[in-house]
């Protein structure tokens, strides 16, 4: 498995992510996505699947040194009489004493960063998370987390896929030394019917979904995958014995469009970077 590190931390670059996925479907597909080669599973207290995700790893008899374990707390618990016992929560929903990295789900408009940093530091001290970042912000907050932080922040988990320019995102974060996590990388759907995409990929013998997760992994992300059938997860992670070219590559990043952006709730989204 390839590793993307940032400020100490070293996160799997494929990552399992079990977002829209019901209690059964968890239960099914984690032992095969164990079994395909995958150790990071992405989860959050909004999904409602922490539990099923925790009882699915133990059944399959996952060592926990070997995972690598992500949650996101609620904005609803941005307080400090529920942020860290919405942890505590999660830990025991995931029946592990502390995850891999704890992020802020969304930036929401209600809290202010440096209170929200100032939370997830306190949980992280505490020894429920080893490592801490952020989801959804835009540069200005994540370069107010960072000063707010005392601790590193190694990630800001955000939209990535071909019809979304985040080159500005990107360099900034890189210039930080923080992680970029790639979720909604298929595009809705959209990725896996791209023509480019499967152009590209008849080249290598590979579906254009592989082509899409390889384009965000090439480029030094963390990438999500994500799939409720068990028979589609072996393909999920065969994306390590190819590689794009130059020309490939930008092919894929010319694909992106001013509406590109899919994800940005009301309430929650902050005013995104141009």
């Amino acid at each position: 498995m390839q590793i993307v590190k940032a400020h100490g931390a070293e996160i799997p670059a494929l990552g399992f992510g079990v977002f829209r996925m019901s209690d059964d479907e968890v239960e099914r597909v984690v032992p095969a996505a164990l079994e395909a080669g995958f150790i990071h599973f992405d989860t959050a207290q909004i999904y409602g699947n922490e539990a099923a995700l925790g009882r699915a790893l133990q059944a399959a008899g996952a060592r926990r040194q070997d995972l690598f374990l992500t949650t996101k707390v609620w904005v609803d618990n941005y307080s400090p009489e529920n942020f860290a016992a919405s942890v505590d929560e999660s830990l025991d929903k995931l029946k592990v004493d502390r995850v891999d990295l704890l992020l802020l789900h969304w930036p929401a408009e209600k809290v202010a960063i440096a209170d929200q940093i100032e939370m997830l530091n306190a949980v992280q001290a505490a020894g429920k998370t080893r490592f801490i970042g952020v989801s959804n912000q835009n540069i200005a907050q994540l370069s107010e987390s960072i000063a707010s932080s005392q601790a590193s922040i190694v990630t800001n988990q955000i939209e990535v896929h071909p019809y979304l320019d985040q080159r500005a995102m990107t360099d900034a974060a890189r210039a930080a030394g923080v992680a970029i996590t790639a979720y909604y990388g298929m595009a809705d759907g959209a990725v896996p019917k791209d023509p480019v995409l499967q152009r590209i990929g008849a080249a290598y013998g590979k579906s254009a979904a592989q082509v899409g997760l390889r384009w965000l992994i090439q480029q030094g992300f963390v990438a999500l995958s994500k799939t409720a059938k068990p028979e589609r997860v072996a393909e999920n992670f065969a994306v390590f014995d190819f590689a794009l070219s130059d020309e490939e590559m930008a092919a894929i990043g010319k694909l992106a469009r001013p509406n590109g952006r899919l994800v940005s709730p009301p309430g929650l989204a902050p005013t995104w970077d141009a």
